[in-house]
């Protein structure tokens, strides 16, 4: 039985052709750093997601919830965003499936539209895209599959100063990051999901699962 599944790489289950797995899924970054001295930014992000197998090595994942921003610039006043739409989608490609050793390729792009808001009389309006793909490594022990792997990733930070609009991209010195987590079969068809985030971001995800 499969049964690795993270978040946001979504790990190395997989649904069969044809079939579907849900998930409900919360994701924190801790801290972003953003290029020149933009300082960083922190999100909440929740989701409920969806995967299809369009063949068995082939899925397709899309994902809707709500998400926020907090940004810190270097010498300013933190800059908050309330929860609004959050939203993504991505596909995963298995490269191998053999003797519980599965390796997966994956693609991932998450988008967070907060609420604007206002910082005395200026208002301020941000959506955050995170771009990722990732390469994984899990091996299946009893009803633990704990993973590693390796991503590249990149976030973009779109500020809106009244009609002043400016795209800023994270650090490109921390673009790689290393990936770790383990999920542990509750039944067949149910299993939990915790995954750090190190290096490019300072992130933990956490899901729970279901194979239809």
């Amino acid at each position: 039985m499969e049964a690795a599944h993270a978040a946001p790489c979504y790990g190395t289950n997989m649904p069969e052709r044809r079939k579907f797995s849900a998930m409900f899924e919360s994701y924190t970054i801790f801290k972003r750093y953003l290029r020149e001295n933009f300082g960083n930014v922190k999100s909440q992000q929740e989701f409920f997601g969806m995967s299809y197998g369009v063949f068995d090595w082939l899925a397709i994942d899309l994902k809707a919830g709500a998400g926020d921003i907090r940004q810190y610039p270097v010498n300013a006043d933190k800059i908050s965003y309330g929860s609004s739409f959050a939203g993504g989608y991505g596909l995963r490609a298995k490269l191998l499936d053999m003797n519980k050793t599965k390796v997966v390729f994956g693609f991932q792009h998450i988008s967070v539209h907060p609420y604007s808001t206002h910082v005395g009389d200026l208002k301020h309006k941000a959506i955050l895209d995170d771009w990722q793909t990732s390469l994984l490594v899990s091996y299946e022990i009893s009803r633990f599959t704990p993973y590693l792997g390796t991503r590249w990733s990149r976030v973009d930070y779109i500020h809106w100063t009244g009609e002043d609009r400016k795209r800023i991209t994270s650090d490109a010195s921390k673009g790689v990051g290393l990936i770790t987590g383990c999920s542990y079969s509750v039944t067949k068809n149910i299993w939990v999901n915790v995954e750090g985030e190190f290096f490019d971001s300072n992130a933990l995800a956490g899901s729970v699962n279901y194979n239809f």
